[in-house]
């Protein structure tokens, strides 16, 4: 597996697979061709059926249209084989001969491939030798150890500057998505809830207070991806405001210290990246339980984790947070990471927190292991007809009232 640094990305919303992976391609695409007269990309798949509503288009001629004319082509009805998110890169000269032609996939969390052949990830070593949670549960259980004593002694020393900033930046997207009010970008005029339910929530009891605060600083992070702002991937930017409402939550209303957040992140980053070598946390590759429920998964074992969680333990939480979401469709209206992803994060957030109280309440031996969960949710992400998988086509997007 690789580094949790190529999991927790910060960057732009709202959309790391449709908005940072483009982006990122158009600027490694300019890179070699800064001679270029005229550019011209197609979109693929689900990249191009819900690409206006991500602004993937938006992020492409924000970085070439600076040296030269860029022209975007839609083929929303076109699925290259090796993913869903395909683009091909040309650029032109002056008199219309093609300089360059690149074909590249953005296949979840930002990241990139350029499929079987792929060059773009050479330099990213695998720096964890264990790759599924049964094995580094048995290594935590054999040396006595947490899963973010793994990260530590997998990692380079640095992981926990980089994971401080993230952190850093998770706080920052609760504390001004609280903030801001007024609607959100996009033709739906979802107005902004986070301040609402943050007011509410203040008033109640302290039993439903907990709840209403988590829902609050969900609402936070989603909105600010939504619109844009800078968060940070968990495992992606539409499930981004689930592991930061539950951190933050904690971290104000039980005293958690940044140490104990840093680490309840590393062991939260094991499991996304456990899915992510093992599966995908792409939604157009394998739906919403890949986003959503990977991100309830990595919260599930960082809140079992805060309240001393066994290796046990803290595998059984994470496993029901996926287990429970499993077949969840990427269904999204106009294309907009608004409805009904919004909403999603705040319940997987919510749903979180019972997971890890329901596992605490065990001895953390269940029947179906994460692993388990993981290779399910692989094969009902690919039956899933790509209708149900970021296109717009099908499910909630495709019902209008």
């Amino acid at each position: 597996m690789k580094s949790l640094k190529e999991l927790y990305r910060i960057g732009r919303g709202p959309s790391s697979s449709h908005t940072m992976g483009p982006q990122k391609a158009a600027e490694i695409f300019l890179g070699r061709n800064h001679e270029a007269a005229r550019f011209e990309v197609i979109l693929y798949g689900s990249l191009a059926a819900t690409g206006r509503g991500h602004l993937t288009d938006v992020a492409i001629i924000e970085t070439l249209q600076p040296v030269a004319p860029v022209e975007i082509v839609w083929h929303p009805d076109i699925f290259l084989p090796f993913h869903p998110n395909g683009m091909r890169f040309k650029a032109f000269s002056a008199d219309g001969n093609i300089l360059d032609d690149w074909t590249v996939y953005s296949i979840g969390g930002g990241a990139l491939s350029e499929g079987e052949n792929d060059t773009l990830n050479n330099d990213m070593r695998d720096i964890y030798p264990l790759n599924t949670l049964a094995e580094i549960q048995q290594w935590c259980e054999t040396n006595g150890k947490g899963y973010w004593e793994y990260v530590a002694e997998c990692e380079d020393s640095d992981i926990w500057d980089f994971l401080m900033e993230a952190w850093i930046t998770m706080k920052q997207a609760v504390e001004r998505g609280l903030e801001h009010e007024g609607a959100l970008p996009g033709p739906l005029n979802i107005p902004r809830k986070a301040t609402r339910y943050f007011v509410k929530a203040s008033g109640y009891k302290q039993s439903l207070q907990s709840r209403g605060l988590v829902y609050a600083y969900a609402l936070a992070v989603s909105e600010e991806n939504a619109s844009g702002g800078t968060i940070v991937t968990a495992p992606t930017c539409g499930s981004s405001g689930v592991l930061p409402a539950v951190l933050y939550h904690l971290h104000t209303s039980h005293d958690f210290s940044d140490q104990r957040i840093l680490r309840a992140m590393a062991t939260a980053g094991i499991f996304g990246n456990v899915v992510k070598q093992n599966a995908s946390i792409s939604g157009a590759e394998v739906g919403c339980q890949g986003e959503v429920g990977v991100a309830c998964a990595m919260a599930s074992a960082a809140s079992c984790q805060l309240f001393g969680g066994t290796p046990g333990q803290i595998e059984y939480a994470a496993e029901m947070g996926l287990e429970h979401h499993l077949g969840m469709t990427c269904d999204p209206v106009c294309g907009l990471v608004q409805i009904p992803c919004i909403e999603r994060n705040a319940f997987a957030a919510a749903r979180a927190l019972d997971s890890n109280l329901y596992a605490a309440f065990s001895d953390g031996q269940h029947n179906v292991s994460f692993d388990r969960v993981v290779r399910v949710m692989k094969e009902t992400g690919h039956d899933l007809p790509s209708l149900y998988k970021e296109t717009s086509a099908g499910g909630l997007a495709h019902i209008t009232e």
